[in-house]
């Protein structure tokens, strides 16, 4: 399950999601995020095979890139601020 709280503004959104314990997401998603994980630990896993691992304090940023979408996941729950907007979309 994922629960969010959302602001969002003139091209951009703020949330906070929460995952819980094995979280698997049900889409790729091709946007871009930046993304702080405050609690806990999830994965998210590239179209391309690549993995990116973070956990408490860690961050990670995507670009809008249809390309190579991104599916998180998480095996024990986790919180997280991601901001995203207009100013992810690359070239």
């Amino acid at each position: 399950i994922a629960t969010w709280r959302t602001r969002q503004y003139e091209g951009l959104r703020v949330r906070l999601i929460t995952y819980s314990p094995g979280y698997i997401a049900d889409h790729w998603c091709d946007k871009g995020h930046i993304v702080f994980c405050s609690e806990g630990e999830f994965t998210s896993h590239m179209k391309d095979g690549s993995l990116y691992i973070l956990s408490k304090g860690m961050s990670y940023q995507t670009t809008d890139d249809k390309k190579n979408p991104h599916l998180s996941t998480s095996k024990t729950g986790c919180r997280l601020f991601i901001v995203d907007g207009a100013f992810l979309k690359t070239a």
